[in-house]
C-alpha cells in the first residue's frame, strides 16, 4: 500500500472511530486508534501514516511523534476538508 492509500484508509478509520464535531471535523484519541484491532491489521506504521496525513493537512494533532501509552489521550482531528473529500 502506498502513502496516499494509507492516508485514505486512515481517513476512513477516523470517520469510523471518531466523534463528529459541530464544525464538520472528527476527533479520536491516539489510544483509540492505536488499540483498535482493525487499525492494527491495516497500518504497519500508524505513527508514520499519521505524520504523512498531518503533513498533507488532513489531520491535526499536538506534537510530532506519538508514542503508545504516553500519548494515548492526544486528540487526532480529521479536518473538515478531509471529511468532505472522503464522502466524495
Amino acid at each position: 500500500m502506498n502513502v496516499e492509500e494509507e492516508v485514505g484508509r486512515l481517513r476512513e478509520e477516523i470517520l469510523r472511530l471518531g466523534q463528529a464535531q459541530s464544525d464538520g471535523s472528527y476527533k479520536v484519541t491516539f489510544g483509540v486508534l492505536f488499540n483498535d484491532d482493525r487499525c492494527a491489521n491495516i497500518f504497519e506504521a500508524l505513527v508514520g501514516t499519521l505524520r504523512a496525513a498531518k503533513k498533507r493537512k488532513i489531520v491535526s494533532y499536538d506534537g510530532e511523534l506519538l508514542l503508545q501509552g504516553v500519548h494515548d489521550n492526544v486528540e487526532i482531528i480529521l479536518l473538515p476538508s478531509a471529511t468532505t473529500t472522503a464522502a466524495a
